[in-house]
């Protein structure tokens, strides 16, 4: 190690205070150096103070603690929170050092109906309340590669996916190759061909949001109680009381892909309190 990484690796001792006063409670911090508007790192944990600590020791971080002049943190209530605060200020504030969460503006999605398999956009329709949409991609091409592969996985035809063209009477050539059960030519019913691919794809089975609008989800800790508010899987703020809640009249105007992954599996599996406020 250099001198200068040795002198960037020292304990900071203006942050002292800080990492003093720091919770051992779920939340985010915030890594702050001389900029406004622009922070340097974003992270969340169930435990703020031993995971703001664990970065002091790990070199390979020298640099940002070198850079960082204050260290902020926002307490929640549990781990759900601390995911939807952190991935909401990564994407207002764009920090230096995080991987961006990045706004799909060709956000799509695997449309399977009866007549076959097409590639929808987020921006045309409401991802959150339509049956039948598998996976979330960031453009047609991710969402035809992936389409692609439950097609080698299982042996579905390329033709009938529209993967590619047929010619009429005769087999495609992947069947020749022994890649395709041969929906193409009869030797599949179309029908079975098409519950082979809703089975395959099952587990990419985008949700419909379960409510009918605008609901609160309760979290609790020994110390605080808040209620994080959803609709459509989209995530609108975090307030301390069912009373504040109806101060938030912001509307999701877009299927929100980050929002769905934090919140799809904890709404779906029963174990928060859940209160509709529509």
């Amino acid at each position: 190690m250099s001198i200068l990484d040795e002198d960037m690796y020292k304990y900071p001792e203006h942050l002292k205070n800080e990492l003093a006063a720091l919770p051992s409670r779920p939340g985010v911090y915030i890594f702050h150096g001389t900029s406004k508007t622009m922070p340097l790192y974003i992270g969340k944990s169930v435990n703020i103070r031993s995971r703001v600590m664990s970065h002091f020791r790990n070199k390979n971080e020298a640099k940002l603690l070198h850079l960082t002049t204050h260290i902020e943190h926002i307490e929640m209530a549990g781990e759900l929170g601390a995911l939807l605060i952190e991935a909401q200020l990564i994407k207002a504030q764009k920090p230096l050092f995080n991987k961006r969460l990045r706004h799909a503006k060709q956000l799509c999605s695997l449309s399977l109906k009866h007549s076959g398999v097409e590639v929808v956009y987020a921006g045309d329709r409401g991802f959150w309340h339509e049956d039948q949409l598998f996976g979330l991609f960031p453009n047609k091409s991710s969402a035809l590669d992936a389409l692609r592969a439950v097609a080698d996985q299982q042996r579905l035809c390329y033709g009938v996916l529209g993967l590619e063209r047929l010619v009429q009477g005769r087999s495609c050539f992947r069947y020749v190759l022994k890649r395709c059960a041969g929906a193409c030519c009869g030797k599949e019913s179309l029908e079975g061909h098409q519950l082979r691919l809703v089975q395959a794809m099952e587990s990419m089975r985008v949700q419909c949001w379960p409510y009918d609008g605008k609901v609160a989800v309760e979290e609790s800790s020994e110390t605080l109680t808040q209620y994080h508010i959803i609709n459509n899987w989209f995530y609108l703020g975090t307030v301390g009381s069912l009373q504040e809640a109806k101060s938030i009249n912001t509307t999701a105007d877009c299927f929100d892909r980050d929002g769905y992954k934090i919140l799809c599996k904890p709404l779906l599996s029963g174990k928060f309190n859940i209160i509709a406020l529509e």
